[in-house]
């Protein structure tokens, strides 16, 4: 009985334990973390990360990705919202090819769609903005988000929209003081999942930006030189990389929790 109630905790510091040792080679210099192997830090430093908030290419890359990645959920949510309603509550030909259809694209890996891109954004001037790379990524979070919300307005009962109508409220109204509310755990779910395909997404993001909207996923590759690699500020800047996921998860987290239990997660 005792082993099993061990088990848990052994299996939650066995995950953890790649994201301690990240943390701890942020505080290393990097002739530290060739040298040998130690479970904490010999020669405790800061540089790394003064390097990074001090260095505007650095603190630059994160503001980027979190413009781009920002600008792509609302997008994906407001455009998913109203095609999961279609494809939940009427019935049309196609619907359900054209459903999968949807689902398609979020299959079809991003190397696919990074030439044509490139070359429609640098035709009509997008190329090396925020708003280009929040465009490409809708390609994979629409089609992900409305999968998400048609799986939570199926479990609302179409009586509560006929109910709405006869009491006399407008379809506006209706939906947004009645019916999201309802699937409010749904949206949660849906702009979490839409946050961190983005944000994680490199391809795309690196193809579509040079200068002024590069990410920091990019910026990150810069540690590579003749030398080898900077690995204490490459860890430092993986840490920096995973706080606005976890502050995203921690505002989501009993969205989640739900989405889990009763929606198309």
């Amino acid at each position: 009985m005792k082993l099993r109630a061990l088990a848990p905790i052994f299996y939650i510091l066995f995950l953890m334990l790649p994201i301690y040792w990240l943390v701890s080679m942020s505080f290393k210099t990097t002739n530290e973390i060739l040298s040998g192997f130690s479970l904490f830090p010999q020669e405790f430093t800061l540089e790394n990360y003064a390097a990074i908030f001090t260095d505007p290419t650095w603190y630059w890359g994160y503001i980027n990705s979190t413009i781009y990645v920002t600008i792509n959920t609302i997008i994906s949510v407001s455009v998913a919202l109203p095609a999961a309603y279609a494809f939940s509550r009427y019935r049309f030909m196609g619907d359900k090819h054209l459903f999968f259809w949807l689902l398609t694209n979020r299959m079809a890996p991003p190397a696919v769609f990074a030439l044509p891109f490139f070359q429609l954004y640098s035709a009509v001037g997008l190329f090396d903005t925020h708003i280009a790379v929040a465009l490409a990524h809708c390609l994979f979070n629409i089609p992900l988000a409305v999968w998400i919300l048609e799986g939570f307005m199926s479990g609302v009962p179409k009586e509560l929209d006929e109910t709405a109508y006869v009491d006399g409220y407008s379809f506006r109204r209706f939906f947004f003081r009645i019916f999201m509310p309802n699937i409010k755990a749904g949206i949660g779910v849906a702009a979490f999942f839409c946050f961190m395909f983005s944000w994680v997404e490199l391809l795309l993001a690196k193809t579509l930006t040079a200068v002024d909207a590069k990410p920091i996923a990019a910026t990150m590759t810069k540690t590579a030189s003749s030398a080898g690699y900077e690995l204490g500020l490459l860890a430092a800047a993986g840490c920096l990389t995973i706080i606005p996921g976890a502050i995203v998860i921690y505002f989501v987290r009993n969205h989640i929790a739900k989405g889990f239990a009763l929606g198309r997660v």
